[in-house]
């Protein structure tokens, strides 16, 4: 069965679930994560895992949630503020993890021929059936569907909205790339063109890109909302002006925004709208901030962009400017108890430079309410930038502290974290680790 007639089949039952409290025949479930082993069609060899809040309406919304290189759906679960969201609002939310190795790790496929196609096979069309299985087990409303990432997760963001317009009703992408960025596996990151700096194309050279995606296809396109720290040195912040120019082509407006503002003190805000205000594309650059987001707070502003903050029967058309309080970014620290946690560490080298995926994970039986993990870098590496977390000094001894998003770390939940850094040949990693000063048995 294609991906089109699943999507038609969910339709159908989600109109005939319409009136219920809930799925007539859901399987028991409290609000927590679930995996999801048999979703349909899976050429990307994707895990699935999906959030159900307790409280939500006959027909909820879906949002599709995307982790960074070298983390996992259940990772950007306790990792962001997705999931309070669906708590407050009502939406369910998929967290699907990418199992393609790339240079950084386990990353979405945004490279190979097969993503570039609809339904041409890998990762897209396995996130695709997700979004069918949420529909018909949960009764998820598939006019109300909605994509989010950061990194890896940010570029396949812009991916599935350009493959699937008549699925997905918005997009919100965090330090991601255009559409067809990455020419093939080589192109991908460390190396490459794309993420190298200097890559230019003219607003029509990408927004053909998109319409090419799906020949003949004269709907409604997605809403964009992108998100790019000024700092940014993995994934060039250059590249939020390429996306800029990609979508505003594909909806034919000008390079021009109609308006521009500063929602908080280093979010500079641009909004481009159509002739009858809609704002279809609005860009974040946020002053400072390297390759770390979303941040506090961003994830609401997301959700606000969606539409998802309001009735299901009047989605805004421009968004309130302030997103709904987030919790603090800076919770009380909690030290586990000695031994009470792990870290994976993943080290990605070439000539002079290297990627460290870190997972931290609590394996004790409280939560880690803010945290500061403190390891040793071998002599001759220095870090460059960094995701998931702050990093001081760049060398030697370094501590690196939670971001307003991931402060907290359930029993048995993990953190991704990582950085880039350059060496001299020594591209080993440290032999220890210390999460909030208790030592961490290192896997």
């Amino acid at each position: 069965m294609t991906i089109r007639r699943s999507l038609l089949l969910a339709v159908a039952t989600a109109l005939a679930l319409v009136g219920l409290a809930v799925p007539a025949s859901r399987p028991a479930f409290a609000a927590s994560l679930t995996e999801v082993t048999s979703f349909g069609s899976n050429p990307g060899g994707m895990r699935m895992h999906i959030y159900v809040p307790d409280s939500r309406p006959a027909a909820p919304a879906i949002v599709v949630a995307m982790h960074g290189c070298g983390g996992s759906g259940p990772g950007f679960y306790s990792g962001s503020e997705f999931a309070s969201l669906a708590d407050r609002y009502g939406f369910l939310v998929i967290y699907p993890s990418a199992m393609q190795e790339a240079g950084f790790g386990k990353c979405f496929d945004t490279w190979s021929a097969a993503a570039k196609r609809r339904d041409g096979g890998s990762d897209p069309v396995s996130i695709a059936s997700m979004v069918a299985y949420a529909g018909r087990q949960y009764g998820g409303d598939l006019n109300r569907v909605y994509a989010t990432g950061s990194s890896s997760g940010g570029m396949m963001t812009q991916h599935m909205l350009a493959l699937y317009p008549d699925l997905f009703k918005a997009g919100a992408a965090f330090m991601g790339v255009p559409f067809t960025c990455f020419a093939d596996a080589a192109d991908y990151p460390p190396g490459g063109r794309c993420t190298g700096g200097s890559m230019d194309r003219t607003p029509q050279q990408w927004g053909d890109a998109v319409r090419q995606a799906f020949p003949g296809y004269t709907g409604a396109r997605p809403r964009v909302q992108l998100w790019h720290g000024t700092n940014d040195t993995l994934v060039p912040y250059s590249l939020l002006q390429e996306s800029i120019e990609q979508w505003t082509d594909v909806f034919g407006l000008s390079q021009t925004p109609t308006s521009s503002d500063t929602p908080q003190p280093t979010w500079n805000r641009r909004r481009y709208a159509d002739r009858a205000g809609v704002v279809q594309v609005e860009a974040y650059s946020i002053q400072g901030a390297g390759h770390s987001l979303p941040g506090s707070g961003m994830a609401a502003a997301a959700i606000a962009f969606f539409g998802l903050t309001t009735s299901p029967s009047t989605p805004p058309s421009t968004p309130p400017s302030t997103p709904p309080t987030s919790p603090p970014s800076t919770p009380p620290s909690t030290p586990p108890a000695a031994g009470a946690c792990r870290v994976t560490d993943t080290v990605s080298a070439w000539n002079t430079g290297l990627t460290s995926a870190i997972t931290i994970t609590n394996t004790g039986s409280t939560a880690v309410s803010g945290w500061s993990l403190t390891f040793t870098l071998p002599a001759g590496q220095s870090i460059t930038s960094g995701w998931n977390a702050t990093y001081s000094p760049a060398s030697g001894a370094v501590t690196a502290r939670n971001v307003g998003y991931n402060a907290a770390i359930a029993p048995n939940g993990s953190v991704s974290i990582g950085f880039q850094a350059t060496h001299t040949g020594d591209t080993g990693r440290p032999a220890a680790f210390s999460l909030n000063g208790a030592a961490c048995a290192v896997a």
